[in-house]
């Protein structure tokens, strides 16, 4: 099977399409023939060596991608216990950090417990680029734990990541303040925002909690107010805690029970999955520099 890694890190000219064996499953897992997988900023910092030491090093091979849509195609020993069958329409996160094989390729394992039932209003390409964001914003929203009435700003809210925590935080009846460019209003407020500012425009201790999609940081964590809270998109990036604002950032969790949870959401039209291109795995390394020139609104997609 073809899968896309890096071996040494750099550019978008880094990234190769090699061909190796097709994986199997062990008890616990099943593999999934991938229809689709989104490329993510974590996998341009994954290609670039952001993260050499803690999950590798240069020389060694590093998969790509972290969500995926596709067909179940083999299951281990307990997966099928857990409900899954061969011939499922599915979604899934892995977690790819470290791991020699990512959703960028033909077929992919992951656990049992990290996979959901495919949405059935969006075909695939839309259906991949749900798990790792929306879940991100999830529980992004568990740890800044507020309540609805209250008042949350996210930055970046035109963004694939900030558009779910716009739509989502919205739905559970909290009062959103989406900062993106003056351009994107149209859109922040079609997908939830009761108020939209630009950076310039924001007040310092205006919001209960800040959601930092754009990695803002210390900047967003001035918009919060005293004793409120800030979480960040960067795991172990949050800033200094400061006029006692709970600071955090979220370092996702595969968790196939929340995916499914948002898989219906989108069934009923609460989110929105947003492309913007679609690129065929063979032209990776081509996904990788379109992502690198930005303006992209909603998630490039690679299909097999």
């Amino acid at each position: 099977m073809r899968a896309a890694v890096v071996t040494a890190f750099g550019g978008p000219e880094a990234v190769e399409i090699i061909e190796t064996d097709v994986p199997e499953p062990a008890a616990g897992q099943v593999r999934i023939k991938v229809a689709a997988a989104t490329l993510n900023p974590v996998d341009a910092g994954v290609r670039a060596g952001a993260f050499a030491g803690l999950f590798g090093n240069a020389g060694e091979r590093h998969g790509l991608g972290w969500d995926a849509a596709g067909t179940v195609d083999a299951v281990g020993t307990t997966a099928g216990a857990a409900g899954w069958s061969v011939g499922d329409e599915v979604v899934a996160l892995l977690f790819a950090m470290g791991a020699s094989l990512g959703t960028h390729a033909d077929y992919v394992i992951v656990d049992a417990a990290a996979v959901a039932k495919a949405p059935t209003t969006v075909d695939a390409v839309h259906a991949a680029t749900l798990p790792l964001n929306a879940v991100t914003v999830t529980q992004a929203l568990d740890l800044l734990d507020i309540q609805k009435g209250q008042s949350l700003l996210v930055t970046g809210a035109a963004g694939a990541v900030g558009g779910y925590a716009v739509q989502l935080a919205a739905h559970r009846g909290i009062s959103v303040t989406a900062l993106a460019r003056e351009s994107d209003e149209a859109l922040v407020r079609s997908l939830g925002a009761a108020h939209f500012v630009t950076s310039g425009d924001v007040e310092a201790g205006s919001v209960d909690a800040v959601l930092d999609a754009a990695i803002l940081g210390e900047a967003a964590l001035e918009w919060v107010r005293d004793g409120g809270a800030y979480v960040g998109v960067i795991p172990q990036g949050a800033p200094a805690s400061v006029r006692g604002v709970r600071t955090d950032a979220v370092s996702v969790t595969p968790d196939g029970a929340r995916l499914a949870e948002l898989v219906a959401l989108l069934d009923e039209g609460v989110l929105t999955a947003r492309v913007a291109e679609t690129y065929a795995l063979d032209d990776a390394a081509k996904a990788h520099a379109r992502l690198a020139e930005g303006g992209i609104r909603g998630r490039i997609v690679l299909v097999p």
